[in-house]
């Protein structure tokens, strides 16, 4: 047992420092890397992850804790040999357990599964001394010594591995009964190489994307939210230079596995299979090679492959030390490389804490991805800077003419700044490339409206509450459009449908009021009001309308309760106060009438109703002064 555990010790070396020592070190340099972006804002998809996930946040941390449970399958799989009694022996228990714990990794990300198969070649190649070198020689030569090779003889091998096939099979049977066998609809900008008609353009390219990854572990530099849409165009010849990166790649892989596989030192050869195993086994899922993936390049599935690449590297440098004599260069260089990379690693969280930094430092990365200029757009629209988004939206339209997204989103700009013949267009043809885009058949609507075209917009609000049954916003447009056309009581079933489906939505409910007012019918506005102001209590806009049907009705004490209420939750509302002055001056209150007429005109002293009523009221105090004289 004692000579298991110095063996595997070799393999898998403790710290060269004290345990706490290690952790605090280890806890320090993560604190420097990623202080800047604690108090950061949610940005990117967090927004969907985190602010709009009712169930629990904990989604956003998937590839953490993936890893966190990859990393103790595979520490639970190296204890059943240290927990065994002798040599070539296991706990059965640490092994089961290792296999639970690789489907909890699997359940937190589909990757996570692939540690059973790192468990099978740390097994087979590390633990068990397989020399395949030797054992491809014997198989040509026909060696009956072949025969005696403990590694394909271990009864305890064999065991372990039909547990772990049976585990595997196992988890990908019930991920199967929960989930399906479909796997998810990507599009062409998500993954271009996989939609590409030649399997050689396909090949190059995925062995091109394999080679960007390797890149990004050697040099994390260039690094990017998003690298669909155009970021890295196709290699469709074999005279695009890019090819060069995968002669390299492959040229340095080759090298490694001949070295992992033949060498002839035994440590060697171990050290690098495991390297090996933890840099491609758990990137297979994202290679393509057993499905099409829903992306380019994804930094995230690097996690797990860099555990890999520090243990290449380290390895890499200790043997370089024992065959030179400059060994504090080359701890200058370990250390040079440490602080570069916190250094970026500080750089990046630093680029996270805003939506901002974070779209503009994918400009530089990836100038051709539509995506990017689109969220730079969406952020700037956000900040109000309408001229800036429009070209920032138009970059994505013509970086991606099929980008709907940006279309919609750019037409809706254009609406607002009443460009409303190129909003048309624009709309239209969003429509026209994906015909269930509820949001665009809306906005088309709201431009057909505007420029009077009640048939067409009144079909195609028709149409995007076809594609989307429970859409508010859409009932509450289509309600208005109804109102311009005079149909009083299809805007008002409309409004009502608004309301039913998102009861908190303030605008369907206050026009159903003040179309209810317009029209006389006061003790239905007052009963809607009444009820709209039960479900959104605190909303002043809702208090006002009421207010102002109650004060029709000859309820002035409760009228000017709600006033009141509303002006102290919006007290810069000048029509609040106007209306309030109107209250007193039918009320007989002409003191107050005067006082609220004149704050009103205050805040706003082209309130031309407002001037009018206060010079009457002026005119009747001046006459009740003469009486009073």
């Amino acid at each position: 047992m004692a000579e298991l555990d110095a063996d595997l010790g070799h393999i898998i070396p403790s710290s060269v420092l004290a345990p706490f020592w290690a952790k605090l070190v280890v806890g320090f340099v993560s604190l420097v890397c990623f202080a800047r972006s604690y108090d950061g804002d949610f940005v990117f998809d967090d927004s969907e992850a985190i602010i709009n996930n009712k169930v629990a946040g904990v989604v956003g941390r998937a590839d953490l804790l993936g890893a966190l449970f990859f990393l103790l399958s595979f520490l639970g799989y190296c204890k059943a040999f240290r927990e065994s009694n002798k040599e070539g022996t296991h706990s059965t228990f640490w092994v089961l357990l290792s296999i639970v714990l690789g489907a909890v990794a699997m359940l937190c990300k589909e990757q996570g599964i692939t540690v059973l198969g790192l468990n099978a070649v740390f097994d087979i190649l590390v633990i068990g001394k397989l020399n395949v070198l030797e054992m491809v020689q014997k198989v040509l030569h026909k060696d009956k010594s072949l025969e005696n090779l403990g590694a394909l003889r271990n009864g305890g091998l064999l065991f372990r591995m039909t547990l772990l096939a049976s585990g595997g099979a196992g988890v990908l049977y019930m991920r199967w009964k929960i989930m399906g066998t479909g796997p998810p609809a990507f599009t062409e900008v998500d993954n271009p190489a996989s939609f590409a008609d030649s399997m050689l353009v396909r090949a190059i390219n995925y062995n091109y994307y394999y080679s960007l990854n390797a890149w990004l572990l050697l040099c994390p530099w260039w690094l990017c939210f998003d690298w669909s849409m155009g970021c890295i165009p196709l290699i469709k010849s074999a005279g695009d230079w890019r090819v060069i990166a995968l002669a390299a790649l492959w040229f340095c892989l080759i090298g490694l596995i001949c070295q992992a596989l033949c060498s002839e030192d035994s440590h060697k050869r171990r050290i690098l299979t495991l390297g090996l195993g933890f840099l491609i086994i758990p990137f297979l899922p994202a290679s393509n090679l057993f499905f099409r993936v829903g992306f380019v390049v994804a930094e995230r599935v690097l996690y797990l492959p860099s555990a890999g690449y520090c243990m290449l590297l380290t390895f890499g440098f200790g043997a370089l030390s024992k065959h030179t004599k400059k060994k504090k260069l080359i701890a200058t260089v370990v250390l040079g490389i440490l602080f570069i990379n916190m250094l970026r690693c500080m750089i990046r969280s630093g680029e996270w804490r805003n939506e901002e930094q974070l779209f503009r430092s994918a400009l530089s990365v990836c100038p051709l991805n539509a995506k990017v200029h689109y969220n730079v757009g969406k952020n700037l629209a956000d900040k109000g800077n309408q001229t800036a988004a429009i070209r920032y939206y138009r970059e994505a339209v013509r970086l991606n003419p099929k980008y709907v997204h940006a279309m919609n989103n750019l037409g809706n700009i254009l609406k607002e700044r009443n460009e409303l013949q190129e909003a048309e267009e624009l709309l239209s043809l969003a429509v026209q490339i994906q015909p269930d885009f509820a949001a665009a058949w809306m906005n088309l609507g709201i431009v057909q409206n505007s420029l009077k075209r009640f048939e067409a917009a009144e079909q195609s609000y028709r149409t995007a509450i076809k594609h989307r049954r429970k859409y508010p916003d859409c009932y509450y447009n289509l309600g208005r459009l109804y109102a311009d056309l005079n149909r009083h009581v299809d805007a008002l079933n409309a409004w009502r449908n608004a309301t039913v489906l998102k009861p908190e939505h303030s605008l369907a409910w206050n026009n159903m009021i003040i179309l209810l007012d317009n029209t006389g019918n006061l003790a239905q506005a007052e009963a809607v009001g009444r009820e709209a102001l039960e479900l959104i209590p605190n909303d002043h806009s809702l208090m006002f309308s009421l207010a102002n049907v109650l004060g029709k009705s000859q309820k002035y004490k409760e009228s000017e309760a709600l006033f009141l209420k509303a002006i102290k939750a919006h007290p810069n509302a000048a029509s609040y106060h106007g209306n309030l002055a109107v209250l007193y001056h039918r009320w007989g209150h002409l003191d107050l009438a005067k006082k609220h007429y004149e704050i009103s005109l205050q805040l706003d002293p082209t309130a031309s109703g407002t001037k009018e009523n206060y010079s009457l009221l002026r005119r009747k105090l001046e006459q009740k002064q003469k009486k009073d004289v």
